[in-house]
């Protein structure tokens, strides 16, 4: 394992302490599926903002400015994509017509897994660029890369049906049509059916899967230590379920956040490809990356967009059926109703 400040004590408490978070925050405050308002959310926002800004803080004083400045420079970044995802989801929800009060628990177990599966990539991205130099060279020239797509992409096409994670489990796993309640599983005539649910959840991880490929090795970009990537990863995904609902309704005035997250992208992309001739200090590249995440959202906020550039987001409580293919159709037959 490369060299990090995180002890295996430390590891093993953060995880536990935000599984702990976790279970409370499904067990106590979200126990019964309904809709997130705005004002709530933001309290949850604030609260989740407060947390990591706090163990921003204990970085500082237990191992120094340079970690603390690495957790934060990383927290921002990916705090940043994780805005860039709420768009996704948007389209994924709107696609799947999944009424309001369900999205939070799709969003609850989407941060679950993406728990895991960050654990895996930061691990496996740590130990590949202290293993293989040559992997500093192309992470970092897929950051300019993907950058670069975003500052020249004109729209953002998401097609949830061309998924292919979505389109093989729709092939092996047999699936109801209608939505049955918070149910991710449904059990008729002797068998396992899969509610639609479990297709949007199964979508949001795979879209948190695309965007680990470009978070992870941009916070790798500023920092090495797996410890301080993981944490500034999971606190800036924490947010982002109240983020979403906080957001959700207002994402078309955020017209420049991707020229921002573009260039952030391409600047710590850059960072990477030079760092053998030359390490950019920390402490600027705090900087950079926060006037160009802050520039673009002031930007977006001093010139608004003149029309909505995102697909109207329902609000409702309709539950209407989500498009299926043939061979997804309820299966026919007798059986005990549901």
């Amino acid at each position: 394992m490369p060299q990090s400040v995180g002890s295996p004590l430390l590891w093993v408490g953060f995880t536990a302490g935000i599984l702990c978070v976790l279970a409370l925050d499904l067990g106590v405050f979200h126990r019964n599926a309904r809709v997130v308002r705005p004002a709530e959310a933001l309290k949850w926002v604030c609260l989740w903002i407060a947390l990591a800004l706090g163990f921003c803080a204990w970085i500082f004083v237990q191992f120094g400015s340079t970690r603390g400045m690495e957790f934060l420079a990383g927290y921002l970044i990916e705090y940043a994509l994780s805005v860039d995802n709420i768009f996704v989801f948007l389209v994924i929800f709107s696609y799947f017509s999944v009424p309001t009060a369900f999205q939070h628990r799709v969003l609850f177990w989407g941060v679950l897994g993406a728990i895991a599966l960050r654990a895996v990539f930061i691990l496996a991205g740590a130990t590949l660029l202290q293993s293989f130099h040559w992997v500093i060279f192309l992470f970092g020239g897929l950051l300019v890369v993907t950058g670069i797509k975003l500052l020249v992409q004109r729209s953002d096409e998401v097609h949830p049906e061309r998924n292919l994670i979505l389109r093989l489990f729709r092939r092996v796993v047999p699936t109801v049509p209608e939505y049955h309640g918070a149910r991710f599983m449904l059990r008729r005539y002797g068998r396992w059916y899969a509610t639609p649910l479990l297709l949007v959840l199964i979508a949001v991880e795979a879209t948190d899967l695309m965007f680990a490929v470009d978070s992870i090795p941009a916070i790798l970009a500023v920092t090495r230590d797996p410890f301080i990537v993981y944490t500034s990863n999971l606190f800036a995904i924490l947010g982002l379920r109240s983020l979403y609902f906080l957001l959700s309704g207002i994402m078309d005035r955020f017209r420049y956040l991707k020229v921002g997250l573009g260039l952030v992208l391409v600047f710590v992309g850059f960072k990477m490809l030079i760092s053998e001739h030359y390490q950019i200090p920390i402490g600027l590249s705090l900087a950079v990356v926060s006037s160009l995440l802050g520039g673009s959202v002031l930007a977006s906020l001093v010139r608004p967009p003149s029309a909505l550039l995102l697909p109207e987001h329902r609000h409702g409580e309709e539950h209407h059926a989500p498009p299926f293919p043939e061979e997804a159709r309820e299966p026919s037959g007798s059986g005990s109703d549901f």
